[in-house]
């Protein structure tokens, strides 16, 4: 018997709960997926042969769409991204639509991207299946140039006004999301322009974060300086009197970081071992929890232990299942086990959904395989837990 009290613990071997929003055929084709990505052979020399095959223009974005992209992605547009939305609402689970095009260089890009963002919070209002929306900086801006604003260089006039673009960017963005009431998440990227990531962020909940949480700027654990940079930051929010929005995940360039800091000869940014970011990152829900009416945190995480440790923490402290300062989050198509289970348990949870077109998303999906094979017993965790509902069925 599924218990729905307001105060339940989640069990997150629950296969019942976890998978009870796919079909047997959905399962099935899940498991198979997850088989593939487990080959490690097909994931590094994926994206190569995938690539080719879609420069030279052969026809497999339809055997794309029906595998990977529909596992990991909600559609090539947000219209076609209201099935996934329907899906993840009927288990509780909200959406974060996630515009997942990147690696362009051009203005008009940029403001095509912009405009698309706007689109996400324009769509996301007055519906609460998407409670929080999503835009990366570089989505928004040439990354040249935020690396030249982060290693402290004179910009010529031209990128100043390049750059002024950017923050006009930003907060036409942030401003949309204030207007609405959909808070909007700023995501982390490399060391070398977060400095600049995070000075956007922090002028953004300066000015949309007084009253209520608006802007989250998220924070990568696996740094070793982060979690101090999270604490300082709470204390500049204090001072001015704005919510502190922390999204908080483990990182997602480590071996690119530990690759440049090699070649270019300076300490790497990254922490020593997991263990190291294990303990930040448990660390900084301890310290957000510890202040949870000055910090709203949504808590990024694949790892059932941190998940497990943030629902002690809010009942340690008598918080609200649902208080709107404390939000889980997964990838769609990934740890179904922690979301569905949280959210049947009364936790505010929603997954990314990212979208966009099959080529332009194409990095964004090589990302979720390599990480899906590099964390380590991810894809067996997922296989397990599959193929332990498949037996529950009688499949």
């Amino acid at each position: 018997m599924i218990d729905s009290s307001p105060n339940k613990q989640p069990n997150f071997d629950n296969t019942e709960v976890a998978f009870r929003q796919k079909t047997n055929a959905e399962l099935k084709k899940a498991f198979w997926l997850f088989k593939m990505i487990g080959n490690n052979f097909l994931t590094k020399v994926g994206p190569t042969i995938t690539n080719f095959f879609l420069n030279i223009g052969l026809p497999i974005q339809g055997a794309i769409k029906a595998t990977i992209f529909q596992q990991f992605c909600g559609g090539e547009t947000i219209a076609e991204c209201d099935k996934a939305i329907a899906q993840l609402a009927k288990g509780g689970v909200g959406t974060i639509l996630d515009y997942s095009v990147e690696g362009e260089e051009e203005e008009v890009v940029f403001d095509e991207t912009c405009q698309e963002i706007i689109r996400t919070i324009l769509r996301a209002d007055g519906d609460p299946n998407i409670p929080i929306t999503v835009f990366k900086i570089t989505g928004i801006g040439r990354f040249a140039l935020l690396e030249k604003l982060d290693a402290k260089q004179t910009l010529t006039d031209n990128e100043q006004a390049e750059f002024d673009k950017v923050k006009l960017r930003c907060e036409m963005i942030c401003r949309t999301a204030f207007d609405k009431g959909v808070p909007v998440m700023i995501d982390a990227e490399e060391t070398w322009i977060q400095d600049t990531i995070d000075e956007l962020a922090l002028d953004m909940m300066r000015k949309f974060n007084q009253e209520r949480i608006i802007v989250y700027n998220t924070y990568q654990m696996y740094r070793h300086d982060k979690l101090a940079d999270m604490k300082a930051d709470h204390l500049i929010a204090k001072a001015a009197g704005f919510i502190l929005g922390v999204k908080m995940v483990r990182g997602a360039y480590m071996e690119k970081e530990r690759k440049r800091a090699a070649e270019m000869g300076y300490p790497s940014p990254i922490q020593p071992d997991k263990e190291s970011s294990d303990k930040d990152y448990n660390e900084s829900l301890r310290y957000c929890v510890d202040h949870i009416e000055e910090i709203a945190i949504v808590c990024g995480t694949h790892n059932e232990d941190s998940s497990r440790l943030l629902t002690y923490l809010l009942e340690e402290k008598k918080v609200a299942h649902n208080h709107p300062h404390v939000y889980f989050a997964q990838l769609l198509g990934m740890s179904d086990n922690l979301s569905f289970n949280l959210a049947d348990a009364n936790y505010n949870v929603a997954k990314y959904v990212p979208y966009g077109p099959i080529k332009a998303v194409m990095p964004y999906l090589f990302r979720r395989a390599q990480e899906n094979t590099s964390v380590a017993g991810q894809t067996g965790r997922e296989l397990g837990l599959i193929e332990r509902e498949l037996k529950r069925r009688k499949l």
